[in-house]
């Protein structure tokens, strides 16, 4: 019977009962989590010294002293084996022999106590009453802390958290069926044509399957979304024991700019910073700036940004704020003292923002200065001349600030090394645009710092979450997870866009809905900025464990679709070409290499030589045998041997206009060449070498950037997307053939990657459909016959299924009903313009080769009030919807204006037409809308190329009505006759 009073036992369900002092037993002070004593003493007895509730350390004058010595014994000993184990030098990839040790502390199977105290009950129960007293004694504090952090390090490092059945089963029911009625829904168009319309029907029937073929696309890499939790706690607790050196991998970060006139020197100025004060240690970071225009003004606001960096880090690091960019902090309009106890903060924060419009003051001189190039060019300080004053002919260039060799903070502390470079660029070179620049980087970080690990940003995204590193590194160093992961992707996120979002530059329905469907297949694509590489994977490498190769007559429990169920046939072995079969065993050799050669650094000079040659790495590197040494350092770092002054002249070397010549990079290694978005192309070589992404999604935003928000700067900028993936389909690198002979690749993560490519050529079927309204409501014609009640239920069934669909992705993605609607009317928008422009700008490239210039996108160093929103520049791109719009109102008016003289028995068929041309209007509205700007005004270009091309595109349908059956003269002569007219 229950004592009054006295809780239960959470283990045995029996009353905890009392202590010697007559009270009732506590076990744990912190929580006082409800454990009887038997219990507590059998789990002392197994050396379980922590709070099943809380993980506190139990008060030693509560433990048994016999079982506590020998378990203190016991774990002195594993200690000790810890200590000794860390003192050679465990990297962070050999993290295994670390979490193995650790292990033992918990039970035989190496699971945490409390999953398996239930398990261990039907031991306990027989042993709970022999509990004997003995004399107590007591466990060093330091112990039972080390003993804490020890059960924390051998949990993992993340979590993946599949989404509830209630949510992701309703929607997978609803997607098939969705394809079944769209089945049902063709055999009923194909087989009741429209004889009046003949050429209208097939246009809509050719338009219609397209559409349905690019929602497959789309779909059904969506088929298995997840989401990610990481931990960043035990990272900590495994990597950085107190009282020894850091063991978390160092991390190179790339910070890539152009034209310092079109990319803001202060915004490049906060990317910067909020590096260098990242929530990581110091040693272990290293920003490299690649200045690809060679722009004085660029280096001399380096210069600037690393002597107020000395101020900016140690404030960030002392007072722990958010965002760690000054310009976004100083902004924000939140209560600046939240969290915030030091008595000094409010007067130091002052003072530092006052630093900082100093800081702003110098870097726009630097800005208004360079408005103007002198004739004879720029000159520096010393007198010489600037050596990039010539952009497209100048030498290498590289300069390291701060770090362990340069200047401290102003309290004496170390800051991350900072590194300005420009590559050597000569006439009758290519280049690469930003691929080029990203190689770069890669080569001189290999040579200076060699971090296993590589974060790139672009100039105008900053860090906004101080973490957001540690949370890649529960990925990357987590033994289980990232041997096999080439990259950690994370979200884009955006400041400065007005809050209707009216052209959907936050891409929230892709970022939240398309890319989690990925991290369930494969990995999420690579999308230019906010990622996190393993270094070896950029060099061509495959992962250490290969996906083998399935044979059809076995089954295999991962599915060749999805990567996710069994449900799926054994896949045949796919056949290899003959050029497969040979960059496979090139792979192959590359990859026996760098995991075989672990002790290079007990080689003399000329076996490290011997060795290069030998494995001929010159033609897959380059010549630079320091760079080759590094890419044999699988853990990174660079050997101690080497002295700055020839790392630096071999940095120089390895950015030089030809060194790429005759070699692998930009083809199988580092950012691949070949198109305007060498970010699909570069994650996609890597994806079918068998390597997979990861998609990390902290609370706090990692990253943050500027969008353009008006219209015209848009358009432009998904031009560009869209040229990029013209480019890949018209490559060798195209999704629908290549990478079949590896079998590496999951089929609907290569199904995700056609859809990437194939959706600029959306465009024709969009423009053709777009049009048709206003040709139906011109012409009295209409594309659908006359409805019978079945064709009447599938067009019904077919609206209900994609309603539902995107009510059930709304519900398990989080993502707003205004986000998707935004998504679906700029779909339009840009099919209709830029994606048009971008398939005919791809094929004149591949058949008349004229290039297209890389446009960069303005980044505006303050947004104000939603300015640039309502700014309209002139561009052909603004003609097609213009057109449109035009053409589907004067439709609109000729309608009604037809139905009006027909009488009572027209308006029935009109109503469908008229739906079908505000469907267009309503999806193109956010363009009118812009294109109106703040004041009414569009240009007179614009208007005038719109009215005319709608004017005579009416004219002349009225004119040859083309639908319309003829009518024979003589009869309606004869009839005119016989009524005497």
């Amino acid at each position: 019977m229950m004592q009054s009073g006295v809780p239960p036992c959470t283990t045995c369900g029996e009353p905890v009962g009392f202590d010697s002092n007559g009270e009732v037993f506590v076990a744990c002070h912190e929580c006082n989590f409800p454990i009887c004593k038997s219990c507590f003493d059998y789990e002392i007895k197994e050396g379980r010294k922590v709070c099943l509730r809380c993980s506190t350390p139990y008060d030693e004058s509560t433990t048994m002293p016999d079982v506590e010595t020998n378990q203190s014994s016991n774990h002195s000993t594993m200690a000790s084996h810890l200590s000794n184990a860390q003192d050679v030098g465990i990297h962070a990839r050999h993290v295994s022999t670390v979490s193995t040790v650790d292990s033992e502390l918990n039970d035989d199977s190496g699971n945490p106590i409390w999953k398996n105290r239930v398990e261990s009950w039907k031991e306990k129960k027989s042993k709970k009453k022999k509990a004997t007293s003995k004399a107590k004694a007591e466990v060093p504090p330091e112990q039972q802390m080390e003993e804490k952090q020890s059960a924390d390090a051998s949990l993992p490092l993340s979590e993946v958290i599949p989404l509830p059945r209630n949510k992701l089963s309703p929607y997978r029911c609803v997607i098939v069926m969705r394809l079944i009625i769209l089945a049902l829904f063709f055999h009923y168009r194909v087989t009741n044509p429209v004889d009046s319309a003949y050429g209208l029907w097939l246009t809509s029937i050719i338009c219609e399957i397209w559409f349905a073929v690019s929602w497959v696309l789309d779909q059904f890499p969506k088929w298995t979304p997840i989401n990610r939790e990481t931990y960043i706690d035990r990272l900590s607790a495994r990597y950085e024991r107190e009282g020894e050196p850091s063991e978390l991998a160092a991390v190179d970060f790339f910070v890539s700019t152009v034209d310092p006139l079109k990319e803001p020197p202060l915004i490049t100025a906060n990317t910067v910073l909020s590096i260098l004060a990242v929530d990581y240690p110091v040693d272990k970071v290293s920003c490299y700036v690649s200045d690809d225009g060679s722009a004085m003004l660029t280096f001399e606001s380096l210069v600037e940004t690393a002597d107020f960096a000395r101020k900016w880090v140690p404030f960030c690091k002392k007072f722990s704020i958010e965002p760690r960019a000054p310009e976004f902090y100083f902004s924000q309009k939140i209560d600046y003292l939240k969290d915030k106890i030091q008595p000094s903060f409010v007067k130091e924060r002052r003072a530092m923002k006052r630093d900082y419009e100093e800081f702003k003051v110098r870097v726009n001189a630097l800005v208004a200065k360079a408005q103007k190039t002198p004739e004879e060019g720029w000159t520096m300080q010393d007198g010489t001349a600037w050596p990039g004053n010539n952009p497209r002919d100048h030498p290498g260039m590289i300069q390291v600030f701060l770090g362990h060799t340069g200047a401290h903070d102003i309290e004496g502390n170390e800051l991350p090394r900072l590194v300005y470079v420009s590559r050597e660029k000569r006439p009758g070179y290519q280049h690469h645009k930003k691929a080029g620049a990203e190689n770069a980087l890669v080569r001189v970080s290999a040579v200076l710092t060699n971090a296993p690990f590589i974060l790139n940003l672009d100039c105008d995204h900053y860090v906004n979450n101080s973490k957001a590193v540690r949370e890649a590194m529960c990925f990357m160093m987590d033994p289980q997870v990232g041997p096999n992961v080439c990259y950690v992707q994370f979200p884009q996120r955006f400041d400065g866009i007005d809050r209707s979002d009216r052209y959907a530059n936050r891409n929230t329905v892709f970022f939240d809905v398309n890319m989690k469907g990925l991290d369930g297949i494969q990995g999420p694509v690579y999308v230019g900025t906010g990622c996190v590489f393993n270094r070896q994977a950029l060099y061509g490498y495959g992962p250490p464990n290969l996906p083998s190769l399935q044979k059809a007559s076995s089954s295999s429990s991962s599915c060749s679709w999805c990567g996710c169920c069994s449900c799926c046939c054994p896949s045949k072995k796919p056949s290899k070409d003959l050029s497969e079969v040979y960059r496979d065993s090139k792979r192959d050799d590359l990859n026996s290499a760098i995991f075989n050669l672990k002790e290079i650094d007990n080689y003399d000079e000329h076996e490290r030589s011997m060795l290069i040659s030998q494995r001929s790495f010159e033609k897959t590197f380059g010549l630079s045998s320091v760079f080759i040494e590094s890419t044999l350092m699988e853990n990174g770092g660079v050997p101690e041997s080497a002295n700055s002054p020839a790392l630096i002249n071999e940095a120089i070397h390895v950015i030089s206009c030809g060194y790429e010549e005759k070699t692998e990079w930009g083809k199988e290694i580092g950012w691949i060449y070949g198109s305007i978005t060498e970010d699909i192309l570069t994650g996609f070589k890597m994806q079918c070498r068998g390597w997979r992404s990861i998609y990390c999604m902290p609370l706090r935003p990692a990253f943050k950037g500027s969008a353009p928000i008006n219209l015209s700067d848009r358009l432009h900028q998904v031009l560009r997307w869209a040229l990029g993936s013209v480019e890949i389909f018209l490559s060798r690198h195209c999704p629908l053939w290549y990478g079949f002979g590896g079998g590496r690749l999951k089929w609907l993560q290569r199904m995700a990657y056609i859809n990437t490519i194939v959706y600029p050529f959306t465009s024709l079927p969009l423009i053709a459909y777009c049009t048709l309204p206003a040709i139906c409501l011109l012409t009295g014609k209409f594309i659908i016959p006359t409805l019978s009640n079945l064709a009447s239920v599938w067009f019904l069934g077919l609206f209900i299924s994609i309603i539902l669909t995107s009510v059930l992705e709304l519900r398990w993605s989080g993502v707003s009903i205004e986000d998707l609607w935004r998504n679906e009317q700029f779909w339009v928008i840009g099919g209709v313009s830029a994606h048009l422009f971008a398939v005919f700008q791809g094929f004149l490239k591949m058949v008349a080769g004229l290039d297209t210039n890389f446009t960069v996108t303005a980044k505006a160093a303050e947004d104000g009030d939603f300015g640039d929103l309502y700014i309209i520049k002139w561009t052909t791109l603004l003609i097609p919807p213009t057109t449109l719009i035009i053409v589907n109102m004067v439709g609109v008016v000729a309608g009604f204006s037809d139905a009006l003289n027909s009488g009572y028995e027209a308006w029935g068929p009109l109503f469908g037409k008229v739906f079908f041309a505000f469907w267009v209007i309503l999806h193109l509205y956010p363009f009118l809308k812009g294109l109106m700007g703040r004041q009414n005004r569009t240009p007179t270009i614009v208007v005038l190329w719109s009215v005319l091309l709608a004017s005579v595109f009416s004219l002349v349908w009225v004119k040859i009505n083309p639908f319309v059956q003829k009518v024979d003269g003589s009869a309606t002569a004869q009839a005119c006759i016989s009524i005497d007219c």
